[in-house]
């Protein structure tokens, strides 16, 4: 028996950060189209079982859209004689049981937070399922606690959206141990948009998003495909099929004598990257990355000047050994001075003074003097995100400190390069 699952399609959501070229096919690279390439591959591969768990739809506002794409997908399914089950998450909680009610064949298990278990038998396997859905956008009660299951026949599967080892969370808070300890065979979850290894000898943990939605869900992405047979779960398979990739990439520019060398060097990472995606069965369409430079060099700014400059170009950068067409969704610089940064904090003058805290940034994070660094960057940063202007961009009063370090790092490494390159001017 094939079974075919996901975690957190978020049907009615939109990927972001896209550049125009790409924002008018938003659609062929977002959950619809990660959707219905699940049908077509479940189809092929003789899949019998096909699992969501949770976050199926981004919103209520999306359940004429999620109908459409769902009970068109659902009545593809069921004609290859596929069953489909869900549970409900915190974000569909109030729209999937609707949806389930309208499109025949789409099985919701756990209705009103209630426990609930099918078997199913394919010739000689046979599947038990069990599963919880969110009743309230919110859960702060463990829903194991109230999880006493009968072992039905051949591989025993729960399905569960929760968040796993966070004791004060409100999205159904749940353990690794009780997890581990509940009796059966295998837990597929959702709700972190991170995959996790699956293995057969070790078959729990978050499936991931089916497709990353934005460059902060970067990596490989896709459903898994699990094996029954003889009563247990023999293979498991991370179904590399997102329509859309990020991906992060890091360059380093020590070696080069002019800034325009650093093109040829980001070019041979992306055809890296393109030769991996090119082999999979399906390549994405798409591929979107954060590029940082990284090295020593006297020519930072130069080579942030050379791509500033070419920012249009950096839509359609390469299209690789396939057809996937890669773009630069964001560009960081922590290139080092070719002077050692060590001895230039010796110096008493400006450019060893921003060299000494640059290296206090670098230091431990439990280092008083790095955190009181910090605690000052994020209350002046915290002031400026707070203003009225800024509210349309989302709420980004909370500043972690990686993010503080990291902006802080950019505005000094770039403050370092004009300084040392004042002092070569005169």
């Amino acid at each position: 028996m094939k079974i075919m699952a996901t975690g957190d399609l978020h049907i009615g959501r939109v990927p972001s950060r896209l550049p125009e070229s790409l924002s008018q096919r938003a659609d062929e690279l977002g959950p619809s189209a990660v959707w219905n390439l699940m049908v077509e591959q479940a189809i092929e591969k003789g899949v019998k079982v096909v699992l969501l768990a949770g976050d199926v739809v981004e919103e209520e506002s999306d359940f004429f859209e999620a109908y459409r794409i769902l009970d068109e997908g659902i009545r593809r399914l069921v004609r290859g004689g596929i069953k489909v089950f869900a549970v409900a998450g915190n974000h569909d909680v109030r729209v999937l049981p609707r949806l389930a009610d309208q499109i025949d064949d789409f099985h919701l298990l756990g209705r009103e937070g209630e426990w609930e278990s099918c078997t199913l038998q394919e010739d000689t396997e046979s599947l038990t399922l069990h599963g919880w859905s969110f009743n309230t956008e919110k859960v702060i009660d463990n829903p194991l606690r109230e999880f006493h299951p009968r072992r039905g026949a051949g591989v025993n599967l729960g399905l569960l959206h929760c968040d796993r080892d966070q004791s004060g969370s409100v999205y159904a808070p749940v353990s690794s141990a009780e997890l581990k300890s509940a009796g059966l065979d295998c837990w597929l979850l959702g709700h972190i948009h991170v995959p996790e290894r699956l293995t057969p000898e070790l078959p729990i943990g978050y499936l991931g998003s089916a497709v990353g939605l934005d460059p902060g869900e970067p990596g490989d992405r896709g459903p898994w495909l699990l094996e029954l047979a003889k009563g247990r779960i023999t293979a498991i398979e991370h179904f590399l099929i997102a329509p859309l990739h990020w991906d992060r990439l890091t360059v380093d520019v020590s070696s080069i004598q002019e800034p325009e060398d650093v093109r040829g060097l980001l070019l041979k990472r992306i055809d890296e990257l393109s030769r991996d995606l090119t082999a999979r069965a399906l390549p994405p369409a798409a591929a979107g990355l954060r590029v940082e430079f990284t090295g020593r060099s006297d020519l930072r700014g130069r080579i942030q000047e050379l791509f500033e400059s070419q920012h249009e170009a950096l839509e359609n950068l390469y299209s690789g050994e396939g057809r996937t067409q890669f773009f630069i969704e964001r560009l960081s610089y922590s290139i080092q001075p070719a002077l050692d940064m060590a001895d230039l904090a010796r110096r008493s003058d400006p450019p060893g003074l921003l060299a000494r805290q640059l290296l206090k940034l670098e230091g431990e994070p439990e280092d008083p003097e790095r955190r009181e660094l910090l605690a000052k960057a994020r209350a002046r940063l915290a002031e400026q995100a707070a203003k009225p202007w800024w509210r349309t961009l989302g709420d980004d009063s909370q500043i972690s400190e990686e993010k503080a370090a990291e902006w802080l790092r950019q505005a000094g490494l770039a403050a370092l390069d004009k300084l040392l390159s004042q002092e070569e001017k005169k």
